[in-house]
């Protein structure tokens, strides 16, 4: 048993609004150099929908995350002589166009504008070449498009639903979207770190971070081929790969990351998970239909007195410890049950989980009236979503977030519609309050179980949606550079400006 601390997240995202205001943050505070106009460390994507970059879910096109070659876990890249071979030619690399060219505007036509008839204006000009610039795309384009044939009806997750299911999601009763945002999930097997060549790209030991080097990155990108979520960047100017950092510096400091700090809605969790290492192999190796199965179970329970043990033979400090206890994530995914990774079957065990968004129910305009289809569930949970007829297909939600297993994601939406009836019963009294007890019963849930979801859900305080460890870098860093004289700085790292090196 080889127990390991690693900060993770959730995201919830019935609670989403998509103001975007995580991803202004993120910018405002770690991509607003040279090189990086075009990184989007936390975007917030409209689904259904092709997302940023283009089509980032294709692995067919991209090439991205792990595959299983006659039961072994291999990159779906290429082998390490093969990744070797692509250095100077990758075909699967996405494309500029794939992001978009970043763009200023020129000013100086307006304000230095000589008097003329017609309001003048200032024209898009490249920011890589400086020339004239028709934008044809780029990281937000298609918000709030559920209908659109160019960008929702081009969604990878929709390949797999019937014509029919795909012609009702544009019927205009039927349309629908909701908002995903995404971070790098700084997977426990992150196929970025096992596709760069040189190793620049790490996973910090005392809490599971994954970082770049700026002095051993040498430009390759195979780590941007690698992630199949695509959010590793390359930066022009410097010819250095970038990622979202999780705002270490914030976190070594006991404070929450920049994008999870600034969320209006108030959808991010963060916490401490404990797991097990030596249990990886096996569980990336699980058939797509147990792979959520198989990376629940290497979280383990931290009150478990042989985790404990296990876990300070690793040398995880006691707080460390206490932090994990306290995780809201270990809540919302094990205890309660209701989040999952995005996209399991890229095999690199995300750590930061969704609380899938709750269906809406599907009604049609019939005369002068709109009706709401009625099913059986809806004994239960009247005016709430219903599986049998929900807007947008299980299909697609299973696509997204269990690997294509229905039943998993059917019964995570069976445990939030009992706790919706739970506390419509409770509220509004016009269903019976033990027939929804009995519902959370029958779905593993306790009524002390249910209250406490929904205060963390929707009036958590600031403590309980964060609890930050003390990650002790001082004590990670020792065994390579004196603390003493990093003591007043977050990081222990490299403060160099990072530069070409060849």
């Amino acid at each position: 048993m080889n127990i390991r601390a690693q900060v993770s997240m959730v995201f919830h995202l019935d609670k989403c609004i998509g103001c975007h205001t995580c991803t202004v943050a993120c910018k405002n505070i770690w991509t607003d150099r040279k090189g990086t106009e075009y990184m989007w460390w936390n975007n917030v994507e409209t689904k259904p929908g092709t997302g940023y970059p283009y089509k980032w879910e294709d692995q067919k096109k991209y090439k991205g995350g792990w595959k299983i070659e006659k039961d072994q876990l291999k990159l779906n890249l290429a082998s390490r002589a093969g990744g070797l071979a692509r250095i100077f030619h990758n075909p699967v690399l996405p494309q500029l166009d794939d992001y978009y060219e970043p763009w200023t505007y020129k000013y100086e036509d307006v304000v230095i504008s000589p008097d003329q008839d017609i309001q003048p204006t200032a024209r898009t000009i490249s920011m890589i070449t400086g020339k004239p610039l028709d934008v044809k795309y780029g990281p937000n384009w298609d918000d709030d498009l559920s209908g659109s044939e160019e960008y929702a009806a081009k969604d990878v997750n929709l390949d797999e639903l019937t014509p029919e299911e795909r012609e009702q999601l544009k019927e205009i009763e039927r349309t629908v979207f909701f908002y995903l945002p995404r971070i790098c999930n700084h997977c426990v097997n992150a196929s970025c770190v096992a596709s760069c060549p040189t190793g620049a790209i790490y996973k910090r030991g005392e809490d599971g971070i994954v970082l770049v080097s700026q002095e051993k990155c040498r430009g390759w990108r195979m780590c941007i081929s690698g992630c199949p979520y695509k959010k590793v960047y390359y930066n022009w100017s410097t010819g250095k790969s970038e990622k979202c950092i999780l705002c270490y510096p914030r976190l070594e400091s006991g404070q929450a990351p920049a994008c999870f700090h600034t969320c209006v809605g108030r959808i991010r969790y963060l916490g401490v998970i404990l797991y097990d290492a030596d249990e990886i192999v096996n569980a990336a190796r699980a058939s797509d239909e147990n792979l959520v199965a198989a990376q629940l179970d290497l979280i383990k329970d931290p009150f478990d007195p042989e985790i404990i043990a296990a876990a300070k033979e690793n040398g995880i400090s006691d707080a460390m410890i206490e932090a994990a206890q306290n995780s809201p994530v270990y809540k919302f995914v094990k205890t309660w049950g209701i989040a999952l990774p995005l996209h399991p079957e890229f095999r690199t065990m995300p750590m930061l989980f969704y609380v899938p968004p709750l269906l809406p129910v599907l009604g049609k305009t019939q005369g002068e009236t709109y009706d709401i289809n009625e099913t059986e569930y809806d004994k239960l949970a009247p005016m709430l979503s219903t599986l049998e007829e929900a807007r947008v297909p299980i299909k697609f939600m299973a696509s997204l977030f269990t690997a294509g297993n229905e039943e998993l994601i059917k019964e995570v939406y069976r445990k939030l519609i009992a706790v919706r009836a739970y506390m419509r019963a409770r509220t509004v009294a016009d269903e019976s309050l033990d027939e929804t007890i009995e519902a959370l019963s029958s779905h593993g849930l306790t009524v002390k179980e249910a209250d406490l979801l929904v205060q963390m859900t929707t009036r958590p305080t600031y403590e309980e949606r964060f609890v930050v460890p003390p990650l002790a870098r001082e004590v990670g860093i020792e065994m390579l550079e004196d603390p003493l004289l990093f003591r007043q700085e977050t990081g222990f790292g490299f403060t160099k400006k990072a530069k070409r090196t060849w």
